[in-house]
């Protein structure tokens, strides 16, 4: 058996851990991009004050501010001011120390001297470091956060899943009918609610058809048993009977019991023979077809029965209709018909044939002077083994059979009501290109 090889670890777990990845990763990125995009703007900021220093510094030196004054008027909020003038003397603010790693801005002013600005970059720096400490603080704040409710979350998202599980246990422990029911059948979890509870209908379904099927095996097997029973047991009898009979039997006697012997071989013979065409039927009966005149079929089988019965009046009516089929198995149930017609119809009755055309269907009705069939019944007698009249003898399995060759042309078998006796209709596919004749 083929499977789809799932992993069988917990979903819960793998769903926190993927999203867990996943936010911690962003996370990361986010931090990586603040932490840039601050220290560009810090850059960007210092780079103006130190070009507005520079614009200052110009203005001062047109006024021909000294160099000492311009200089500390330039100082202070973190920028460091060198200014060098003609004569090559440098100008600087109490005890000067340039950093060569912070930004500076060199320019030459207009009355020559060469203004040096450095900016102090340690605040920002400062602010840069703890604006980090804070971003990865509540970075994994957030994942510890996340990762506490995460869990509760997913578990009550996946807690249609624990639903499916239960279900399942309780229907392997034996609790069927039980079902999901989802509310909704427009989401993922109501799709897959819904195809569950498909897939157990079929499989209740599946197992129904399959109790059944087995209880009717055994039913069958049980029937075939009972019926052969009786032939066998008369064969036995009278075949001992002959077998202990004294040489000076009257040979009348020996002469009944041996045809007594033979209808009882005959209807065993007839038994076995229609327990093989139910099987042949159950198993896709395979049928030789070909056009078949049906009311010339019906007088061949009418005729048979006039020769074994001459006291019945057979007879055959209607138009001739042309099928397609196998003419061995449609004569079959026109016997079967014409026998059970002829076992419920009294001596000196009438059975009749009447073939007819109907849309696009041939239609044979046969009916008989018996006492006709309940109507309780008239879908009964269609069961194996059931006999409407036990007086009338037979196994009960004619009028099973020909209805399953019936359905097997493709056509129907029905007891209809009628006024007198029993009327049974055989509605077969009328062949296309056939023509009465």
């Amino acid at each position: 058996m083929r499977g789809y090889g799932w992993r069988s670890g917990s979903l819960r777990g793998r769903v926190t851990s993927s999203t867990l990845l996943v936010v911690a990763a962003t996370l990361v990125v986010l931090l990586v991009a603040v932490d840039a995009l601050f220290g560009f703007l810090a850059t960007t900021q210092t780079e103006d004050r130190l070009a507005d220093r520079v614009q200052f510094a110009v203005q001062l030196d047109r006024r021909n501010v000294r160099a000492d004054r311009l200089v500390r008027r330039l100082s202070g909020a973190g920028i460091e001011v060198m200014l060098v003038d003609l004569a090559g003397r440098q100008h600087t603010l109490g005890d000067f120390q340039p950093n060569l790693g912070t930004p500076t801005l060199t320019r030459r002013l207009p009355s020559g001297a060469l203004l040096t600005l450095y900016a102090d970059t340690e605040a920002i720096d400062a602010t840069r470091s703890t604006l980090r400490m804070l971003m990865l603080i509540a970075g994994i704040a957030a994942l510890a956060a996340l990762g506490f409710v995460l869990p509760v979350t997913i578990r009550h998202a996946t807690r249609p899943m624990d639903d499916m599980a239960g279900l399942s246990r309780q229907i392997a422990l034996g609790e069927r009918g039980k079902r999901l029911t989802p509310e909704r059948k427009d989401t993922e979890l109501g799709r897959t609610a819904a195809a569950f509870d498909s897939m157990l209908d079929a499989l209740e379904g599946a197992e129904r058809q399959a109790r059944e099927s087995e209880n009717r095996s055994r039913q069958f097997l049980a029937d075939v048993a009972h019926e052969l029973r009786t032939p066998l047991a008369g064969i036995q009898a009278t075949a001992e009977a002959v077998l202990q009979a004294p040489q000076a039997m009257p040979a009348e006697e020996r002469e009944r019991m041996q045809l007594l012997l033979v209808r009882e071989t005959r209807r065993a013979g007839r038994l076995v023979d229609d327990l093989l065409s139910l099987a042949r039927i159950d198993a896709g009966l395979g049928l030789h077809r070909e056009p078949v005149q049906l009311r010339a079929l019906c007088e061949a089988e009418a005729e048979h029965v006039r020769l074994r019965d001459p006291d019945l009046m057979v007879t055959v009516a209607g138009q001739e209709a042309m099928v397609i089929g196998d003419a061995q198995r449609l004569g079959q149930v026109l016997a079967n018909l014409l026998d059970n017609a002829r076992r419920h119809t009294p001596p000196g009755g009438a059975i009749t044939m009447t073939v007819a055309r109907r849309d696009v269907h041939a239609v044979v009705d046969v009916t008989d002077t018996g006492p006709g069939v309940q109507p309780s019944a008239r879908e009964l007698i269609f069961h194996r083994f059931v006999r409407h009249d036990t007086a009338s003898g037979g196994a009960g399995l004619g009028l099973p059979i020909a209805r399953g060759l019936a359905l097997a042309h493709g056509g129907t078998l029905t007891c209809e009501e009628s006024a007198s006796g029993a009327l049974f209709r055989l509605k077969l596919p009328l062949w296309a290109d056939g023509s009465a004749s």
